[in-house]
């Protein structure tokens, strides 16, 4: 397991534990109001409702994550991990306003499925199983459907307290990272020097 990988896992399972004894609600994503803190757009993606959400994330970012920092290294990894759980959290405020109730959201969640796109879109025939299905699906299509899924939960508010408009967040968030890495310039041309004979 690669540094950036690992050091994401090792910092979530810490202050999940940190949890257990301690009041991090201040850290936690809330909607605009008095509780928000523009802080909140990071420290929410390092909390978890529970162990199985907990284990859930950390398990997607170790199978999916390892493979993205083998290609680009564990700083570009970190920060495309970060930034896909910030636009995450705007995300899931925009979807916010205006909504009844005032609940927090917390999770990586973001952060892993904007990971997921990008796994899909470098390796989009790695085959992906999904128990208790046993059925092998290539990565483009299984993140395809899933993202089918979250947009159909968020919009019908099927599965409620799930944040199902952050996990679609990461994935544009993703996506759109991606696409301007695409359409980056090269940079300037090298400096071609004379050679003396």
């Amino acid at each position: 397991m690669r540094g950036a990988v690992r050091a994401l896992i090792l910092i979530n399972v810490a202050v999940f534990l940190l949890q257990q004894v301690m009041d991090l609600d201040s850290l936690a994503l809330w909607p605009p109001g008095d509780q928000f803190r523009p802080w909140q757009l990071i420290t929410y993606a390092f909390l978890h409702g529970d162990l199985l959400h907990l284990a859930f994330n950390m398990l997607a970012l170790y199978v999916f994550g390892r493979a993205l920092e083998e290609r680009w290294g564990s700083a570009r990894f970190a920060t495309f991990y970060l930034a896909s759980a910030v636009a995450a959290a705007a995300t899931q405020l925009a979807a916010q306003l205006g909504s009844p109730g005032l609940y927090a959201t917390v999770g990586a969640s973001g952060g892993v499925f904007g990971v997921l796109l990008a796994f899909a879109m470098f390796f989009p025939r790695e085959r992906i199983v999904v128990l208790p299905i046993p059925i092998p699906l290539p990565a483009w299509l299984f993140v395809t459907l899933y993202a089918g899924l979250e947009l159909f939960f968020g919009v019908t508010g099927t599965q409620a307290g799930v944040a199902h408009f952050a996990h679609l967040g990461g994935m544009l968030g993703a996506a759109l990272l991606l696409l301007h890495d695409r359409l980056a310039p090269e940079g300037p041309p090298p400096l071609h020097r004379p050679t003396v004979g």
